[in-house]
């Protein structure tokens, strides 16, 4: 096999992690010119370089002007006799080791089927047709090639913003990376005075997007995105008061969430245990008023926590009714900032949570292939507190009660009207050429 000499492209810290690793599938969000383009051409080209004669290597484009880009860029940060052939209609280049690397278009899903594909880059993967991937996926079945898939962030409604928070979220194939602006003008790739023009001069939300990796609010989530970083800050070191516990079904997690006086996450877990195993823990690390759900499996896990820790564990059945009220009243709490939850898994099922109008009401869920489950255990947690808050805990509450039922009955004796106590209510409150346009 003829010798390849190669020297990778400069390529920043960041860059170098989000492309170079073992993983099968690497979800890449970054933000314009941060250099996901460059670290993406970076990697295919060593994969083809490891290739062998006839291998296909594919960058996939949503449409062909984007990928014709790719390729030119590719093309011109070869040295001469780099590569032994080139189609520039077909968008092809041939490497010395009979390895081939082809630029397509993903904007005919159909026209991607059949080949056998040993690496793959699909580029702008937010702007790209969701059918483009199945195919892309098809092709690499036989070999058990790679993919690299990189955009822009454009939004929560799309099959890579899905993708990436499966990857975010720890599926065992997957990993995933964001590179921002600032992280490029940190490795000295933009400069910071070009991107607060940037910020200066576009509509916030499209700033965000296209700088810092972050998507727009849109109309389908219940808690509002800005609403959900406000809330976002350290883990409480204050005493757990209240709790929501949401118990693992099928591929999903057991989490427990702890809200400390005032409405601040203090303790979050997040696990899969055998059954046994996690009424164990729940049981040595829960000493608090707690829900916990109790519909299927979770009737008996609730009983068993029951007889042995008594009422501090209260059943949440989860019904479409019951789960709308509950997401109501968690959205009130997020919106009016009074409950708190440190960065990471939870933000990051709030802000992918989706809810949708059918015929019978409101339908609260994460999108298909994702969780809910710290969603679920924080808004049970809040609950709690919401239902328990005249006391600083049960015990406090309890006393209340019981002073309130004295003094009723005190007026009752002597034949006075009793005054009336309302009930407490849910509140609803990624050498040169490459880098060249970057």
């Amino acid at each position: 096999m003829p010798e390849i000499t190669y020297k990778r492209p400069p390529l920043y810290p960041k860059q170098l992690a989000a492309f170079f690793h073992d993983k099968r599938y690497g979800l890449i969000e970054a933000t314009t010119k941060a250099g996901k383009t460059v670290g993406g051409m970076g990697w295919l080209l060593e994969k083809a370089i490891e290739g062998r004669v006839g291998q296909n290597f594919w960058w996939v484009a949503p449409v062909f002007p984007q990928a014709e880009i790719a390729y030119s860029r590719m093309k011109r940060g070869m040295t001469p006799g780099f590569f032994v052939y080139k189609n520039d209609t077909d968008k092809r280049l041939i490497l010395p080791n009979g390895a081939e690397i082809w630029f397509k278009s993903g904007e005919k899903p159909d026209n991607l089927y059949g080949d056998d594909v040993f690496a793959c880059v699909m580029d702008e993967a937010s702007r790209m047709r969701e059918e483009s991937y199945y195919a892309v996926r098809s092709t690499l079945t036989a070999t058990k090639g790679q993919v690299r898939i990189i955009g822009n962030v454009k939004g929560r409604h799309n099959w890579f913003y899905r993708m990436s928070r499966r990857a975010e979220g720890g599926d065992a194939d997957m990993e995933y990376h964001k590179i921002i602006a600032y992280d490029a003008v940190e490795a000295g790739v933009l400069s910071a005075e070009e991107i607060e023009d940037a910020k200066r001069n576009l509509p916030e939300q499209v700033f965000r997007e296209l700088y810092l990796a972050e998507p727009s609010d849109d109309g389908g989530n219940p808690f509002g995105y800005s609403a959900i970083q406000k809330c976002i800050k350290p883990l409480s070191t204050l005493a757990p008061k209240y709790g929501g516990i949401d118990l693992a079904k099928s591929n999903d997690w057991t989490v427990i969430t702890q809200l400390d006086s005032n409405g601040d996450v203090c303790r979050f877990d997040r696990f899969q245990k055998p059954w046994m195993d996690t009424i164990d823990f729940i049981l040595q690390n829960v000493k608090v008023p707690s829900f916990v759900d109790s519909t299927g499996v979770g009737d008996p896990i609730l009983e068993a926590l029951q007889k042995k820790a008594g009422l501090i564990f209260e059943g949440y059945h989860f019904s479409s009714t019951s789960k709308q009220q509950l997401m109501e009243g968690l959205a009130v709490s997020i919106q009016q900032g009074k409950i708190g939850f440190p960065d990471g898994l939870i933000p990051t099922e709030l802000e992918q949570f989706e809810y949708e109008l059918t015929r019978t009401g409101v339908r609260y869920s994460a999108p298909a292939g994702l969780h809910d489950d710290c969603v679920c255990s924080l808004a049970m947690a809040e609950r709690r507190r919401m239902l328990l808050r005249p006391g600083a805990n049960i015990l406090d509450y309890l006393d209340a009660e019981a002073e309130k039922q004295a003094a009723s009955a005190s007026v009752a004796a002597k034949g006075s009207q009793g005054a009336k106590t309302a009930p407490i209510a849910s509140q609803c409150d990624f050498e040169a050429g490459f880098n060249r346009g970057r």
